[in-house]
Parts: C-alpha cells; structure tokens; sequence
C-alpha cells in the first residue's frame, strides 16, 4: 500500500533548498532515534550530493539506549558520523560544534592554503517535521529564534541564525516525500507524531504499534497497562485491553478503539510506555538483503 502525501508547502520547501545548497558548508540532517531510517527523507541523498553530513539522532531519551548503540554503530558502517541528542537536557548538543569542524577540516585547511580565511561554518538543519529541528537550533543558540510546536509542520519558512561560536545555521521547514512505498514507514512515522492524523487513522497505527510492542516489548505494556499474556495476544485485544483499563467506554459496554488507540500513541510520544525503539537496524538490514 502506498501513501500518498505531499502538501504544497513540502514541495515548495524542496526547492528551497536546493536554492540555498551551495550557500551552506555541511548539512545537519536530523533523524528521530526511534526510527532513523523511517525519519530520513530519502530524496535528501539526491539533494545533498557530496556535501558533508552529521546526523543527529534526535530524542535519544525516548528511544531504547542498546538499539540507538546500533544504529548509530549503523551509520558509522556507512561511513556517516552519528551523534544521539536529547535536546531537552542538552545532553549531546555542546559535541555539535566539534564534530562539524572535524568534518570541516580538509576543506579549511585546503582554503587556508589557498589564504582564504573563513570565519564561520554554515550549516543546514535538514529532517521530517516534528523531529526537532527548532527545538536544537534554539538549544545551540541559547534562545527562541526558531518556532517550535508539537505538531507537525510549525516551521513554514527559512531562516539563517547566528550562534555565538562561529556557526551560522539555516532552518528549514520539515520535508517528506511523495509517497510512503512502505506501509510501515508511514505506521512508524505516524505512531511517532511526524505526519498528521488525518493521513492514517489513529486505530489503525495503534494496532500496528500494540502489535509491535507486543512483539518486542511486551514488559513495557504490562507495566504500563497492568496487562497479563502481552506478548500472546494480538493488537485488537490489547487495545481493548487498554480501552477498558482507561474507561473509554460507549453505551452498552463497547469499547471506544479511537479513544483508546488515542491513549496508547500519546503514552508512547510522551515516553509513558517507556523507552521504545520503533525499528531495529537488523529490519533494514533483512529488507535490504530481501531486495
């Protein structure tokens, strides 16, 4: 099944940023540590071409800790420099800096040679809505500069923002792509809050995360729901099992499954459910070798 979504706002912010590309001396490409490669809009590679890359696996503190060790073990295979970030404490973020002029340092160096001196680092933060890319610009520059919100889409526009250590970062609206080829990648995406309700139902991506969950982690539901048999039991049945735990009730003693499935996505964005990685890179890896 493929998912069609492309608002005019996403197209108009790609050519955005092609436009500004060779303004920008690397590229911050943002990924939530709960699914990085569901996150990472493909066309991006086409985009970007050559140019230097750090990826930030955002929300580190809500994913689990062993998988985001491999994934960003992963990347570094890749030959892609990865750093978690939990961009509420600021855990990760003071290494940004650091880590972009090592990646910086052939090109400075080969200017340098040439007596052209460079005073600040350009960079462009680059990710699918709602992954944080405000929220880190506004931890790196110590103030609110850029919009912020939980929902997805709140940065409309770019804008270029200054740091007090010789970068200067551009923001850039969150980009998806035309189309999800992988019905699972519009399940994660949407389980994690990054495309709207309105594109798949909130039912139907609770069954698939209660599912998974039961698959991977059924200790977190039955902390979290008091639930007996999780790891048996199919996706319709835990979230009855929920509904019923959390009064969503109609008239007659059914269960309301919006409401219940409402409650489940919400304790899993909040970090209620624990911390829950929404893919392993073994997934990717079977994928890739099934193609």
């Amino acid at each position: 099944m493929e998912i069609q979504w492309f608002p005019g706002h996403m197209a108009k912010a790609r050519r955005q940023v092609e436009e500004k590309l060779n303004q920008v001396d690397l590229i911050f490409e943002i990924l939530d540590a709960r699914l990085p490669m569901s996150s990472r809009n493909p066309m991006i590679d086409d985009l970007i071409k050559e140019k230097p890359r750090l990826v930030l696996l955002s929300k580190s503190d809500l994913a689990d800790p062993a998988i985001t060790r491999l994934w960003t073990e992963y990347f570094e295979k890749e030959n892609v420099r990865a750093l978690p970030l939990d961009i509420l404490s600021g855990k990760g973020v003071k290494h940004i800096v650091s880590i972009s002029r090592e990646l910086m340092k052939k090109k400075i160096d080969i200017q340098s040679k040439k007596g052209i001196r460079r005073h600040r680092i350009r960079g462009m933060v680059l990710g699918v809505p709602n992954v944080g890319k405000s929220a880190l610009i506004n931890r790196l520059a110590g103030r609110s500069t850029a919009k912020t919100g939980d929902r997805p889409g709140v940065t409309r526009a770019q804008q270029w923002i200054k740091l007090g250590d010789g970068m200067e970062l551009l923001d850039t609206p969150g980009i998806l792509w035309p189309k999800f080829e992988d019905r699972l990648v519009g399940l994660r995406l949407a389980a994690s809050g990054a495309i709207k309700e309105e594109i798949l139902s909130v039912d139907e991506v609770a069954l698939y995360l209660l599912q998974y969950l039961s698959d991977r982690y059924p200790d977190s539901l039955k902390k979290r729901y008091n639930m007996e048999n999780a790891e048996t039991s199919d996706g319709l049945t835990l979230l009855k099992g929920v509904g019923k735990r959390r009064g969503c009730m109609r008239k007659g003693g059914e269960v309301d499954l919006e409401k219940a499935a409402e409650f489940v996505l919400r304790d899993l964005q909040s970090g209620r459910l624990g911390r829950i990685s929404l893919e392993f890179p073994s997934d990717w890896e079977e994928e890739r070798d099934e193609s």
